[in-house]
């Protein structure tokens, strides 16, 4: 007994060690990202967050910090990051202007459902209110733009709040929180117990229960549809269940159009896979849309820019809408079966309900329309008889090299619905573009982190002349971390689709979108990164080729149609039937 005794004091004291060892606040909330295994950071240092940039420097060897060029830079990167990987983005930033410049990445990930925790430094919890120097009530200014927030004053606050904040950010439907931490907090020492994981909230309900009454009655309607149409979101993508969901349609033979952000859950290749939906969507799926007879969305919210003219949308139809997020059924289209659930759970119950039909003559129907298309649109984009490039030929040359493997990250406007429409995938997780809030100068630094959170694959970045000269400086950070990011720039010398309205709609009074651009490969080499401008459709394979051969970042700019429009395009205040081809 003696020696076993005298054999357990050690371990004994060890634990007790452990238990009492002394941390300050700052040394917490590292060691609480270490156990969200979060070890990547995008951020930019100051003066109220500090000390955690301090106890960062003993960190070095377990957390990659990227320092950015600017806080948007950092959490759009921190976005590109989720969207590739799966996991949780983080950003630091300080207090005052550092906080208030993620207001913009806070918005545009709560609408494309994004995981994000945010960390902010802030002023001493003394001066609270007091108008210190960088001092913003940030809770406040991003209470509506967060799916939660919170402000810390304590350390022993720290490793809860972020233990919450992870969970919230990843369950359910998934968003951006943001953790205020006043330089106290971050500078006192406790006693620390270790980190506990987060896996329930009483209060927060993130997974319904499933409805299995609501499942039959929606599986009976599917098998008596004579004309079904799928419409799926990035639900899909972020329930993990593109499996089930290629499982669905194929059993059942369903055919299946996509929200943008939708786009790669199911690959551009697969037969059942009929394109893109909403303005500037597919031709088929929009003006069948009004046709079928039984409408399933899946993990997609009804966007205006999908439906339309809302009260002309699908009125015929009998409509399930499948979404994990219950304030989103009835809130835009009025479903006759709602189903609030993980899509990943309710579409394997689904399928088990349903025999295979034979729907041939219904997906011909699609076959129709997307000849049509084909033949007065697709083909004269992509072979055009004379003129300049189009982006449609350059995203073409793009499929050619990538064959359908990489990930592409797009601004926003023309290039963006082009790129959409025509690029090849196979693999999920890689289509990521700002869909709902529409954020120029998203792509540059999203495709930073979507590169950091997916370094094996190849990650293209598609932006406008006018969207890259939003976030130029981010050039800096690739120059600095060496981040091989291929950057190509449809140069067409507009603001492209605020000319494409003011063309159609507007009497061709371009007010303001014509831009005077730099040399954009000369300042690509300011940053150490190689790059040509390409003109010549003989050239473009070549080109193209050079960019994704090239080791390390490469910059492409590719000199496009001026006045280019993209079609087909469902006018604003029109319903999805009235779609032109031209």
């Amino acid at each position: 007994m003696h020696a076993a005794s005298k054999q357990a004091l050690p371990e004994q004291a060890n634990e007790e060690a452990k238990a009492q060892e002394i941390l300050s606040g700052s040394e917490i909330v590292l060691r609480s990202l270490l156990a969200e295994d979060s070890e990547i950071v995008f951020g930019y240092p100051g003066g109220a967050i500090m000390p955690i940039y301090d106890a960062l420097y003993d960190y070095q060897d377990r957390i990659r910090h990227i320092l950015v060029r600017h806080e948007q830079g950092a959490i759009h990167a921190a976005q590109g990051f989720a969207r590739a990987s799966g996991k949780v983005g983080v950003v630091f930033a300080t207090s005052g202007p550092g906080a208030t410049n993620l207001v913009t990445g806070l918005a545009d990930a709560l609408i494309d459902s994004t995981p994000l925790v945010c960390i902010t430094g802030q002023v001493y919890a003394h001066l609270l209110g007091t108008d210190a120097f960088q001092e913003t009530d940030v809770i406040n200014i991003t209470a509506p733009v967060t799916k939660w927030n919170f402000q810390v004053t304590r350390a022993e606050e720290l490793a809860p709040t972020l233990a919450k904040a992870f969970y919230i950010a990843a369950s359910g439907r998934p968003g951006p929180v943001l953790v205020d931490v006043t330089k106290n907090a971050q500078l006192e020492k406790i006693s620390f117990e270790g980190y506990t994981p987060c896996k329930h909230i009483r209060s927060y309900q993130p997974i319904p229960k499933l409805n299995h009454t609501l499942i039959a009655e929606a599986a009976a309607l599917i098998q008596s549809a004579e004309k079904p149409l799928v419409v799926f979101g990035q639900g899909v993508i972020l329930g993990k269940a593109e499996k089930e969901f290629k499982a669905f349609i194929e059993h059942a033979q369903l055919p299946a159009a996509w929200t943008i952000l939708g786009l790669s859950a199911l690959p551009t290749d697969h037969p059942l896979n009929m394109g893109m939906l909403g303005m500037h969507g597919n031709y088929g799926p929009n003006v069948l849309t009004n046709e079928c007879d039984v409408l399933i969305a899946i993990g997609m919210r009804f966007d205006d820019r999908v439906t339309g003219k809302l009260d002309a949308y699908a009125k015929q139809a009998k409509v399930i809408h499948i979404d994990i997020d219950a304030s989103e059924i009835d809130k835009n289209v009025k479903a006759h079966i709602g189903i609030c659930g993980d899509c990943r759970e309710v579409l394997p119950e689904l399928t088990k309900k349903l025999t295979t039909q034979n729907r041939h003559s219904w997906i011909e129907r699609f076959e129709y329309f997307r000849t049509e298309e084909r033949k007065v649109v697709i083909e004269p984009e992509y072979h055009p008889e004379e003129g300049m490039l189009t982006m449609a030929e350059v995203i073409n040359a793009v499929n050619m090299q990538v064959n359908g493997e990489g990930i592409v990250v797009t601004d926003v406007g023309q290039h963006q619905m082009v790129t959409c429409r025509y690029a090849a995938f196979n693999k999920s997780r890689s289509n990521i573009t700002s869909g709902g809030l529409g954020t120029m100068g998203f792509a540059l630094p999203a495709a930073i982190g979507a590169q950091t959170g997916a370094p094996e694959r190849p990650v293209i970045a598609v932006i406008g002349d006018g969207g890259f000269q939003m976030t130029i400086q981010e050039l800096g950070t690739i120059m600095q971390y060496k981040i091989p990011v291929k950057i190509l720039i449809l140069n067409n010398q507009f603001l492209g689709m605020v000319r494409q309205w003011q063309e159609l709609f507007h009497d061709r009074r371009y007010s303001f979108v014509e831009m005077d651009n730099p040399d954009f490969v000369a300042i690509a080499a300011g940053y150490r990164i190689p790059g040509k401008t390409i003109k010549d459709r003989e050239n473009l394979q070549e080109a193209i080729r050079e960019m994704m051969q090239t080791p390390g970042p490469y910059l492409l700019e590719a000199i496009v149609r001026k006045e280019g429009n993209v079609f087909p395009m469902i006018p604003q205040g029109c319903s999805v039937s009235e779609v032109r081809l031209c």
